[in-house]
């Protein structure tokens, strides 16, 4: 099991922290104070989204009460971030698009009500609690929301790193007498600079988020074949002001794709757009009451707990919570607009916006009358409407492809390679980052010291449950991060 961790004698020298001289003009502050780039840091963090954010939060709100065991002095700790600032789901903020779970889920509230970090103090800090109050709603518009996640970021800017690529974590010191893994490097590279540098730390946290996933049957690198999370950030560069696409295909069933599908016809009001999805119908997610309780944060010690093929079931079971569905009011709307449809024209094929059922994508190819377009080759499963009952081929020309299929949750595996004779082997033995219930990375016996260690987060979800990828959780389990790495005092 993972350590938590008492400072070594070391860690008790009189090394000032440093300031890097620019916080963009924030008057905001954290607990949190930078120190020298070659120190051996206490916690390095891999990523700044929402995950090591809750950290940062939890580390600062546990620091402020004399938690854990930093009443003596404050840790030395570093965010390295790709992204050049802090931003969450940019390319899905969309006009109107609204949160899926309660803002009493915030990096905080479910953890420490009290806390400076909460939505509530945000919205009072903005000039806007008493407005929120009279929207009635539990649900705030994800653009608000993602303003919240930035308030708070803004806390930390001294001890964040944006522009750091992360391209593998090694090995940096053992101990002398056993041989035991001491501490761990982290090597990364500025992405506007180019310069390669190692950051020190005996605790690591890899929270580097999803991978866009990209169905093999398309050209991931295609100029016209983008995921949905590129869809806000890109389609203006594509299509900029005074052009208009003719056609765009949305592959999914999905939020995501639903919302993408929703937004085509107010930003291309002449554009054509198809929703391709494998199924009959679009389907809503269920967020009733007893089945939303699977993502509360004392659910993931029955998840953990269950055996492996009873958690798998339970998972597959639950997938309508979260993936392939659509909330309900988004439904209702874009059933009004095809309704709408009906009454104007007198066959769907001339409808300018179509959901295309039982549709599946074999391949593409480029457009063949020399615009940048492509053609999407699909099978048409919908074999009652065939004489002979069997699906057919169909060929879509259309300007762009949105793909809404998902993430892959694998990132942290490229990046852990120096170090996999380390990690523990499976029982049926096979070699795998697994983790244990504080997310702690199982290695193998005697290879790490107790007061060193890597975590994983927003890659266990075949482990910890639905919410691990989700923001539902992440208050209380920043707290326990902070509580397994770092002790309770």
């Amino acid at each position: 099991m993972s350590p938590h961790a008492v400072f070594p004698d070391q860690m008790q020298s009189s090394t000032e922290p440093t300031s890097n001289g620019d916080t963009n003009g924030i008057s905001q502050s954290s607990h949190l104070e930078r120190w020298d780039d070659d120190e051996l840091h206490d916690l390095l963090c891999v990523g700044f989204g929402p995950a090591s954010l809750a950290i940062a939060v939890a580390l600062h709100d546990a620091f402020e009460a004399k938690d854990c065991g930093l009443s003596t002095r404050r840790p030395k700790v570093r965010f390295l971030e790709r992204q050049g600032r802090f931003a969450w789901h940019a390319g899905m903020l969309l006009p109107g698009t609204k949160m899926q779970i309660t803002f009493i889920k915030d990096l905080a509230t479910l953890r420490n009500p009290r806390s400076h970090f909460t939505f509530l103090n945000y919205l009072h800090q903005k000039n806007r609690l008493v407005q929120f109050t009279n929207l009635g709603t539990f649900l705030p518009e994800r653009i608000e929301y993602e303003d919240y996640m930035r308030w708070c970021a803004e806390h930390f800017e001294e001890v964040v790193d944006y522009g750091q690529s992360v391209e593998a974590v090694g090995v940096d010191s053992r101990n002398a007498r056993t041989g035991a893994v001491e501490s761990f490097s982290v090597r990364s590279v500025d992405s506007k600079t180019g310069r390669r540098r190692t950051t020190r730390a005996r605790h690591v946290v890899v929270a580097v988020g999803g991978k866009p996933s990209i169905p093999k049957e398309l050209q991931a690198n295609h100029p016209r074949v983008i995921h949905s999370s590129q869809y806000a950030t890109s389609i203006e560069k594509i299509f900029p002001e005074g052009t208009q696409p003719r056609s765009i295909a949305v592959i999914g069933a999905g939020q995501s794709a639903a919302e993408i599908f929703h937004n085509i016809p107010q930003r291309f009001p002449e554009c054509r757009s198809l929703l391709l999805i494998r199924g009959a119908a679009l389907r809503p997610s269920d967020d009733s009451p007893f089945v939303n309780e699977i993502f509360d944060p004392n659910r993931v010690d029955d998840v953990y707990s269950q055996d492996p093929e009873t958690r798998a079931d339970g998972i597959a079971s639950d997938k309508a919570t979260n993936y392939g569905v659509v909330r309900l009011e988004l439904l209702e709307e874009l059933y009004t607009l095809l309704y709408s449809y009906r009454i104007r024209y007198s066959s769907e094929d001339q409808w300018p916006h179509q959901i295309l059922n039982h549709r599946s994508v074999t391949g593409m190819n480029d457009a063949v009358d020399g615009q940048p377009g492509v053609q999407l080759h699909v099978r048409n499963n919908t074999g009652a409407h065939h004489a002979d009952g069997k699906s057919r081929s169909e060929v879509l020309d259309v300007d762009l492809v949105v793909v809404a299929s998902g993430y892959q949750r694998n990132a942290h595996e490229e990046m852990l390679q120096g170090i996999e004779q380390l990690r523990q082997q499976g029982k049926d033995g096979s070699s795998s980052w697994e983790v244990n219930r504080d997310y702690s990375i199982k290695f193998q016996d005697g290879v790490v010291e107790r007061d060193a260690g890597i975590w994983l987060q927003g890659c266990n979800e075949g482990t910890h449950g639905l919410s691990d990828t989700l923001l539902s959780i992440l208050a209380t389990r920043g707290g326990e991060m902070v509580e397994s790495i770092f002790g309770t005092g």
